[in-house]
């Protein structure tokens, strides 16, 4: 049985040219998105001031660029993308059942993204000719699937370009990265400056007070495990981007300079221009696509939504498509290949009906984000702790690639692993359902629901630490270290 095909194999040393520069371009790029937009409000929605938001919007990104450049570094040492490094813990064939998980969890956001596009286009047609909106529309339609016709038209288009670009490769999104990172932040901008003066100034938009005084840590602790979850999916698969890079310094100087600052900048427009919209229109306001459409005429609300068109864009290919390409493509390297994993990737996404993930912001924090994270956590604790504490940064390549070396365990699965895993997944189980199920919330003990709160936390650190333990404090053989061109 293969384990390789040409988009698993480690990347040769002339396919190495990302730079420093790629790395913060892809980092803008996809931070500057609605959900970035929106999360910051949502923490607004429950009670913090803007200052609280804001500094739990930093140190989230902050403590998540840690395991980010961590697992980033066996990408860039050993050329090898993120199912093929889970490989060394999990085992040549145990390491599907972290790559399906982090698959199905992109398929999810790549749903989520296509249907925000999609809402971007849709406005734009509307704006152009105004009368498609009641002929598309239809009661027994939206009552089936739970949108207008219009809405499912958009959704169809913006997927369909999605498709375009998940056909084309890699190289497509890092074109579109490098050129789309300075137009969004030049936008987003814009629309604070636009706030800002008709708002009459920070004064006014800025001055919602504190409303969690006495429960900081009831609202701050769920607040930080969902901002660290926002990005708890790229923690993992960063080594199908670090691959590419040219050295060390390139993929940790790169992501250091361009996720926490860049989230930040976005989440504080989110902030201040949602603060704003009740001094200007009298209501808050929360989505941006909304907002857009009250700010000016068709030829503002054109460019307005092309620009949330391509945000939108840039950020589903690089986050939610790359990863689950490569993870499906893992299930079976001589049959799946990276293109026909981003399909089924597309595909997953539009089937889940991804509007239904979004409709309430109690679901989408608590239910979505914290609840990911709580699977994702204990993924990451063991890679990490597996690659520097038990194999000290050294993996025999030839061996991820073949059953029956290095990384054969017990009939290619790391039992050790898979039991680590799981136990962190059940501590966290009851505060998820705590959440996801209402009725059940009664019945779960209050230490369990505080346990949910910090479910990414929890994970990584249970987790690795059981790992490490079952797999005797980090006594196993060296391996061959053929690390390649960018070892250092």
């Amino acid at each position: 049985m293969s384990l390789s095909n040409e988009d698993l194999a480690p990347t040769p040393a002339t396919s190495r040219t990302w730079t420093l520069w790629h790395f913060a371009a892809l980092w803008v790029g996809m931070a500057v998105c609605i959900p970035t937009y929106t999360i910051a409000s949502g923490l607004i929605d429950q009670g913090m001031s803007w200052k609280e938001a804001i500094a739990c919007v930093a140190l989230g990104n902050t403590i998540v660029l840690i395991p980010m450049i961590l697992n980033a570094h066996a990408g860039t040492r050993y050329g090898i993308p993120f199912p093929v490094f889970a490989r060394a813990s999990f085992g040549v064939m145990g390491a599907n059942v972290p790559a399906v998980l982090r698959a199905l969890v992109a398929c999810g956001w790549f749903g989520i993204q296509t249907w925000i596009g999609g809402q971007a286009l849709w406005q734009l047609l509307v704006a152009a000719a105004p009368g498609v909106e009641g002929a598309l529309s239809s009661p027994g339609f939206k009552a089936a699937i739970g949108i207008q016709p219009g809405e499912a038209l958009g959704f169809a288009v913006f997927w369909a370009i999605n498709l375009y670009y998940i056909v084309r490769g890699t190289e497509s999104i890092k074109f579109l990265e490098s050129w789309a990172a300075p137009f969004l932040i030049v936008m987003g901008l814009v629309l604070l400056g636009w706030a800002y003066s008709r708002a009459g100034g920070f004064g006014p938009m800025l001055s919602q007070p504190s409303r969690i005084e006495g429960r900081l840590l009831e609202v701050f602790g769920p607040g930080l495990t969902a901002m660290v979850g926002f990005w708890a999916t790229l923690s993992l698969n960063i080594p199908d981007f670090t691959r590419f890079a040219r050295t060390q310094r390139d993929q940790a100087y790169g992501q250091a300079l361009g996720l926490p600052g860049t989230m930040i900048l976005f989440s504080f427009i989110g902030v201040a221009v949602t603060s704003a919209t009740p001094v200007i229109f009298g209501e808050t306001i929360w989505d941006p696509v909304k907002l857009l459409s009250k700010v000016g005429g068709a030829g503002v609300m054109v460019v307005a939504m092309l620009g949330l068109s391509v945000a939108t864009l840039s950020t589903n290919l690089a986050a939610n498509v790359v990863s689950p390409a490569n993870d499906f493509s893992n299930l079976s390297p001589t049959k799946i290949s990276y293109k026909t994993g981003g399909v089924i990737t597309a595909v997953i996404g539009a089937l889940i009906m991804p509007w239904k993930l979004i409709e309430s912001s109690q679901g989408y924090i608590f239910v979505w984000l914290v609840g990911y994270s709580a699977l994702l956590g204990p993924i990451g604790g063991i890679m990490i702790v597996d690659y520097f504490l038990v194999r000290h940064r050294h993996l025999d390549v030839d061996d991820l690639y073949k059953r029956g070396g290095r990384y054969e365990y017990a009939n290619g699965v790391n039992w050790k692993a898979i039991a680590a895993m799981v136990i962190a997944v059940l501590l966290n189980l009851p505060g998820f359902l705590a959440e996801a199920a209402p009725s059940l919330k009664d019945a779960v003990p209050g230490a369990f629901k505080t346990i949910y709160t910090y479910a990414w936390f929890v994970g990584v650190f249970v987790a690795g630490g059981v790992y490490y333990a079952l797999m005797g404090a980090g006594k196993a053989a060296p391996a061959k270290d053929p690390a390649g061109p960018a070892s250092t």
